[in-house]
């Protein structure tokens, strides 16, 4: 796998969640960039200052405790230290630092004070970062005892540093806020073409859709209703040319059939009747297969009672045909076409098979229909032709029982014109299982 298809395969698949990375990625490297500098350069240096100011003030008062030996002269001492360095500071006359080494430092005030110590003071000394809430306690061996002294914590560490987190934290807030807000209004327009495009495909209308957003996607929006427009007038006039046809087709059928109803009832005269009966059949087949009920409107339809009619109607011609339709079974669709195409798949069971099994149930986010028969089944090799029209198979689907040849080629027209399909595969039955799917 090359590095390509690993990055594309942690990518958002959202185009808002990808937007929103393209505009955060370069904000949060250059805040990490911001602030790795910061911590390197600003509060390191700011926090090595503090300490070393601490350290110098303590070796200070060290050296004014030699100066001014006795009691008064260390009282003197600790009023100057509180007064003008911020120090409070006892002595703990006697006592002797245990001799250890000094603790590892954690973090970068206890790294630079423990240094800046060591520089000034040269002298054993321990400091205690946990027991005082807002003092750091330092104590230093001195000859006669030794010096506690309490530092503030703000002397060793800059409010800046916190002050600059929370801005930079703060911001960044905001400014994702308004990132998530801006890019949902610009994909929004995006989901709504999207969202039209698909209703269309299933044959639903979309009348309300109406450009929006960026111009680039009013652009294909605007292009989007062209096509369909397109489409729509092309549907019209194939309507209004093939019931033209129909009308001319049907006159001198119609004739002829008159003609041979008052000749003699013969042999001939049968053969004839036969043939024109066969015509007028095979026309039906024609102009059903090229009209596709295009101008039907869509309406909510009730699979379950759909294809209970259709059952019904099988049952009535001698089929025998099990149905099992669970849940609910609903979905808006062109009902006279849909039971034209679920009609054509059951017709082919029953001519081919004996016993006919058809399930029924939701599966995800479509409806999924299946319709077995035990009939001798269509090679895998050539049941895509099976829906190419005009084509007839092997001599297992007989030529006498397969009428025009365009019942499958209709019943796949009209689930996808609904936005679905419909598949050929082995039966458990032992013949032909056709898998209609229509999306919800």
């Amino acid at each position: 796998m090359n590095l390509a298809a690993v990055i594309k395969r942690f990518l958002p698949r959202h185009l808002l969640w990808r937007a929103m990375l393209i505009i955060m990625a370069p904000m949060v490297l250059l805040q990490v960039v911001t602030t790795v500098v910061f911590y390197d350069r600003h509060w390191e240096t700011v926090t090595r200052r503090l300490a070393y100011s601490v350290a110098g003030d303590i070796a200070v008062v060290i050296q004014m405790i030699r100066d001014r030996p006795g009691p008064e002269g260390f009282a003197e001492v600790r009023d100057l230290a509180i007064n003008h360095l911020g120090l409070r500071i006892h002595m703990a006359r006697g006592e002797i630092l245990p001799n250890l080494p000094p603790p590892k430092p954690r973090g970068m005030v206890e790294t630079w004070l423990t240094q800046a110590l060591d520089d000034h003071l040269l002298k054993p000394y321990r400091y205690d970062t946990k027991t005082h809430e807002k003092d750091v306690e330092i104590a230093v061996q001195l000859p006669d005892g030794a010096l506690h002294v309490l530092v503030n914590r703000k002397r060793l560490s800059s409010v800046t540093t916190y002050v600059f987190l929370l801005w930079m934290f703060g911001t960044s807030a905001v400014l994702f806020a308004v990132a998530m807000l801006f890019m949902r209004n610009q994909v929004r327009p995006i989901l709504r073409l999207a969202a039209a495009a698909e209703s269309f495909g299933k044959g639903r209308d979309v009348a309300d859709f109406k450009p929006s957003g960026a111009t680039e996607v009013r652009r294909a929006a605007a292009a989007f209703l062209g096509m369909r427009a397109r489409i729509k007038r092309q549907i019209q006039q194939r309507t209004d040319m093939l019931s033209g046809v129909s009308h001319d087709l049907r006159t001198p059928l119609t004739r002829m059939k008159l003609q041979l109803a008052m000749l003699p009832q013969g042999q001939e005269a049968k053969d004839l009747q036969s043939d024109v009966v066969e015509m007028e059949r095979m026309v039906d087949g024609y102009l059903a297969f090229v009209r596709g009920e295009g101008t039907e409107a869509p309406q909510d339809t009730d699979i379950r009672a759909l294809l209970t009619d259709i059952v019904e109607s099988a049952r009535r011609e001698g089929a025998k045909i099990s149905l099992d339709a669970a849940g609910a079974l609903s979905l808006p669709a062109r009902r006279d076409a849909l039971r034209r195409a679920l009609s054509n798949l059951v017709g082919n069971a029953a001519r081919h098979g004996q016993k006919i099994a058809i399930t029924a149930a939701r599966c995800g986010d479509s409806i999924e229909i299946t319709i077995d028969d035990d009939g001798p089944g269509i090679a895998a090799a050539s049941r895509e032709d099976a829906f190419r029209p005009f084509v007839r198979l092997e001599t297992s689907r007989n030529p006498a029982t397969g009428g025009v040849v365009l019942g499958l080629t209709i019943a796949r027209d009209i689930l996808r014109g609904h936005g679905g399909d419909v598949t050929l595969e082995d039966s458990p039955l032992g013949g032909l299982r056709a898998t209609v799917r229509l999306p919800l």
